[in-house]
C-alpha cells in the first residue's frame, strides 16, 4: 500500500499545523470538560454535605417517635425528579424502623439500608425513568437521637450541564480546526510566496543570462539568506563561465597558431622542387612549432591534473638554495643569448619539504619570464632567504615592470599585460598559472612587486618546516 504525501509544501505545513492544532484543542477541551465536570461535582457534593449536617434543625420529634422535616411543604404527593430537584431525606433508626420517608424522593432515596455505613458516603444511584440522584448515607444525631441519614439532591442539573458543555466543545472543535487550518494554508502560502519568486526567477537563468540575481525580499530571515547564498552561487558560476569562455577562446587561439604555421609551411614547401638544405629548414620550421604545441598541451595538462586533484606530490626534503642554481644553470643559455647577468644570492642551505620537480618548473617559469622581459644586457637576480615561518625565494628582473591594475590577472590563464605580444616574446600565458599552482599546492603564496630599481620581483613564500 502506497502512503499518500502530499506534494506541496505548503499543504504539508497546513496538514502538520492542523494536526498539531487538533491534538492541542483536543487536549484543552477534555481538561475543561475534566475541570467544569470535577467543579459542578464539588458543588452538589458540597451542597449535600450542608443538607447533611444541617439535618439534626431540621427535623422535629412527633408524639409517636418518628420525625417530621421543617423544609417546606413535604406533605404533597411524590413528584417527578426530572422537576424537583431536592433536598430530599430519610431517616431511620439503629433498629431500621423509618423515622422519616420524604414523599417526594424518588424511589433510591426511601429504600431501606440494610447495614447502615459507619461514616457518611456519597454515590450516585440511578431512579427510575434512566434519571440520575446524588445521596449521601452515613449516622448523624437528630432530635436528640443516633440515626441512619440518607439525603439527596438531583444529578439531572449537573448532567445536563456537562452535556451542553459537551456539545459546545464537539461542535466547535472541527470548526475551530476548519478556521485554523484556513488560516495556516494563507500563511503557508504567504511564508513561502519568495520561494515561488525565486523559482521563477532561477528558472529564467541560464547560461547566457548569468548576470541575472534571485530577488530577496528581506535579506535578515532564513529565505533571503538562501536567496543571498544562490546569489553568491550564481556569481561565482558567472565568472567561472566567464573564465571558461575566455579560456576556450585563447586555447583556441593558441591552438589554431602553430598548426596554421605548420600547415602553411608545409604547402610553401611543395609547390616546387627544393634543395635539400631548404626542405630541412621547412622541416626545422615545422618541428618548431610541433614543440611550441606539445609544450602548451602539456601546460594545459598539468593544470587540468592540478585543477581536478589528480596531481600528486612527492614530497621530500630539498635544499632552496641549491634548487635556485640548478635552475639557473638549466637556463643559462637563454640568457646568455641576450648577454643577460644572471645570479644567485643564497648565504646558506635553506632545506624545505617540497616535491623538487614541481617546485623546480614553478622556479623554470618565474626565471623563463624574467629572462624573457628584462632586456639585452640587463641583470636577473635570485634571492632565497628564510623568514620565521617562510622560506622565500625572490626573482628580481629588470623588464618595464608590472602596472598595478594587471598585478593581480597576470596569474590568470592565457593572460597577457599586452595584448599586441607576439607569442616569441610573450609565450602562451600559462607559465604563471602553472608557478602559482605549484607553490599553492605545497601551502605557500605566489606574489608580485614592483623593484625597488624598475623591474619587477616575484616571490614566492612556502612554509618553512
Amino acid at each position: 500500500m502506497t502512503r499518500w504525501r502530499p506534494k506541496s509544501v505548503r499543504v504539508r505545513l497546513t496538514l502538520w499545523h492542523l494536526a498539531a492544532l487538533v491534538i492541542v484543542l483536543a487536549a484543552y477541551a477534555g481538561g475543561v470538560f475534566a475541570f467544569v465536570r470535577h467543579s459542578l461535582r464539588a458543588d452538589l457534593d458540597s451542597r449535600l454535605q450542608e443538607d447533611f449536617e444541617r439535618a439534626e434543625d431540621a427535623f422535629s420529634r412527633n408524639p409517636d417517635g418518628t420525625l417530621a422535616w421543617l423544609v417546606g411543604d413535604r406533605d404533597a404527593e411524590p413528584t417527578d425528579p426530572d422537576v424537583v430537584e431536592g433536598p430530599w431525606a430519610c431517616v431511620w433508626d439503629a433498629n431500621g424502623r423509618v423515622l422519616y420517608r420524604d414523599p417526594l424522593a424518588p424511589a433510591p432515596v426511601t429504600a431501606v439500608v440494610p447495614v447502615p455505613p459507619a461514616r457518611p458516603v456519597i454515590s450516585s444511584v440511578k431512579a427510575p425513568g434512566g434519571r440520575w440522584i446524588r445521596e449521601m448515607s452515613g449516622p448523624q444525631d437528630v432530635a436528640g437521637a443516633r440515626v441512619t441519614l440518607r439525603v439527596a439532591r438531583s444529578e439531572e442539573p449537573v448532567r445536563s450541564q456537562l452535556r451542553s458543555l459537551l456539545a459546545i466543545l464537539l461542535l466547535g472543535l472541527p470548526l475551530a480546526s476548519l478556521v485554523a487550518g484556513a488560516g495556516a494554508y494563507l500563511v503557508a502560502r504567504r511564508a513561502l510566496s519568495p520561494i515561488d519568486r525565486m523559482a521563477t526567477a532561477a528558472r529564467r537563468i541560464t547560461a547566457s543570462r548569468l548576470g541575472d540575481r534571485l530577488p530577496v525580499d528581506n535579506p535578515d530571515d532564513e529565505l533571503g539568506h538562501l536567496a543571498t547564498v544562490f546569489n553568491e552561487t550564481f556569481s561565482r558560476l558567472e565568472t567561472s563561465f566567464e573564465q571558461l569562455r575566455r579560456f576556450t577562446a585563447d586555447a583556441s587561439h593558441e591552438m589554431r597558431t602553430p598548426l596554421t604555421a605548420i600547415r602553411t609551411v608545409g604547402e610553401v614547401g611543395l609547390r616546387e622542387p627544393r634543395p635539400e638544405a631548404a626542405y630541412r629548414d621547412v622541416i626545422a620550421s615545422m618541428l618548431e612549432e610541433a614543440d611550441r604545441l606539445n609544450r602548451l598541451v602539456e601546460n594545459l595538462l598539468t593544470l587540468a591534473r592540478a585543477e581536478g586533484g589528480a596531481a600528486k606530490l612527492a614530497c621530500e626534503r630539498v635544499d632552496l638554495a641549491a634548487l635556485a642554481r640548478e635552475v639557473v644553470d638549466h637556463l643559462a643559455v637563454l640568457a646568455e643569448e641576450k648577454q643577460q647577468v644572471v645570479t644567485v644570492d643564497a648565504g646558506r642551505s635553506v632545506p624545505i619539504t617540497a616535491d623538487r620537480a614541481v617546485l623546480r618548473q614553478a622556479i623554470i617559469n618565474l626565471l623563463d619570464n624574467a629572462v624573457k622581459f628584462s632586456p639585452v644586457g640587463g641583470c636577473i637576480r635570485l634571492e632565497v632567504t628564510v623568514q620565521p615561518q617562510h622560506a622565500v625565494l625572490a626573482v628580481h628582473d629588470s623588464g618595464p615592470g608590472i602596472p598595478s591594475e594587471d598585478a593581480e590577472r597576470i596569474f590568470e590563464r592565457f593572460y597577457r599585460i599586452e595584448k599586441s605580444r607576439s607569442r616569441d616574446a610573450g609565450g602562451a600565458g600559462l607559465g604563471l598559472s602553472i608557478a602559482r599552482w605549484a607553490v599553492e599546492a605545497h601551502g605557500g603564496r605566489i606574489e608580485v612587486q614592483p623593484g625597488a630599481q624598475g623591474g619587477s620581483v616575484f616571490r614566492i613564500l612556502l612554509p618553512n618546516r
